[in-house]
């Protein structure tokens, strides 16, 4: 079975978790592409809604499985839909959940990675394209470390962070034993449109929302803790050029470039012309306090860099939560 080309033949792809945020995203674009996607998502943090758009134009091209990515019925929906490419993104993505269950984050993270890749042995999947965490692989690493380049020991500090490694060791066997392409992007903080609050990057589209219903602010700690806030649509792009790139390799997905709470609410402050009270509280236990990953890699391999700044990318939140909340009279 040819790979997937972007650009070139059409193909049929599954992406799992892609009713989600970053998800529903990629199968924008694939679609718009002139490609055929199987989503699979069980809805538990996803929303059909964000596929709503896609679901009107897409017809025969785009089929919706309500699934459970740890459910023996993922791998029969492969067997009988023989997807090329696997675009795997649905996990357990909340630290703290992790911590609280942490048999719960490795039943979704791990076994369902298993699901997932036992499918694509027995189905001639081509090549697994795997959302990895930038934000917990490191751990906690010196700020002399950073901007963090991939040849950084993977020391992860949360149970979050060990099943996301456990799942690239899985694919590296997966690859040795049955010649199952995979390319793993190690995500920083992504951020956008349709974002949920409480996934990794949540802070942009809380600070968006409360600004914009003139609310009142939390910062956790002083704020001068830092993140790589990289944007959807840079991300989905790194996912495209994964299919058929980065063949083994863990590549890091962001700008290289810190940014304080402080300075995204000034952003985002200065954006949306409002200005609310801000209290500052005590830092959550076991938060970062500094963190962001070189791109170098992705640059080499997949040919990808970031392209919107933030102001850019800010803006088009401010813009996606006004109309939310426009139809919502809230």
């Amino acid at each position: 079975m040819a790979a997937y080309r972007p650009g070139s033949k059409r193909v049929h792809t599954l992406v799992t978790g892609g009713a989600g945020f970053i998800g529903s995203t990629l199968v924008d674009r694939l679609l718009a592409e002139g490609h055929s996607v199987d989503v699979v998502d069980d809805l538990s943090t996803g929303s059909l809604s964000n596929l709503a758009e896609s679901r009107a134009t897409a017809g025969h091209r785009l089929r919706v499985n309500n699934l459970d990515v740890r459910s023996s019925e993922v791998v029969d929906l492969m067997n009988r839909r023989h997807p090329e490419v696997v675009f795997h993104l649905a996990a357990q993505a909340d630290v703290r959940v992790s911590v609280a269950q942490p048999i719960f984050d490795a039943e979704v993270n791990l076994l369902g990675t298993l699901r997932i890749l036992e499918g694509a042995r027995t189905s001639g999947v081509t090549r697994v394209v795997f959302a990895a965490s930038g934000g917990t692989l490191y751990g906690d690493p010196d700020a002399a470390d950073l901007p963090v380049k991939e040849s950084l020991p993977h020391r992860p500090l949360s149970p979050y962070g060990v099943s996301k490694k456990a799942a690239i060791d899985y694919l590296v066997v997966y690859r040795e034993l049955h010649a199952l392409e995979f390319a793993a992007l190690a995500l920083a903080n992504v951020y956008g449109p349709r974002q949920d609050p409480h996934g990794e990057a949540g802070v942009v589209s809380i600070f968006a929302k409360r600004l914009l219903r003139g609310q009142p602010i939390t910062i956790f700690g002083d704020g001068e803790q830092t993140r790589d806030f990289v944007y959807v649509d840079d991300v989905v792009d790194a996912f495209v050029r994964g299919a058929t790139k980065g063949g083994g390799l863990v590549c890091n997905i962001g700008t290289g470039r810190e940014t304080s709470v402080n300075e995204l609410l000034r952003e985002l402050s200065t954006q949306a012309g409002v200005s609310v009270p801000v209290e500052y509280a005590p830092l959550r236990p076991g938060e970062l306090l500094r963190n962001s990953l070189d791109p170098s890699r992705a640059g080499i391999h997949l040919g990808w860099k970031p392209w919107t700044e933030l102001g850019t990318g800010t803006a088009a939140v401010l813009d996606f939560v006004r109309e939310q909340i426009s139809v919502s009279g809230d």
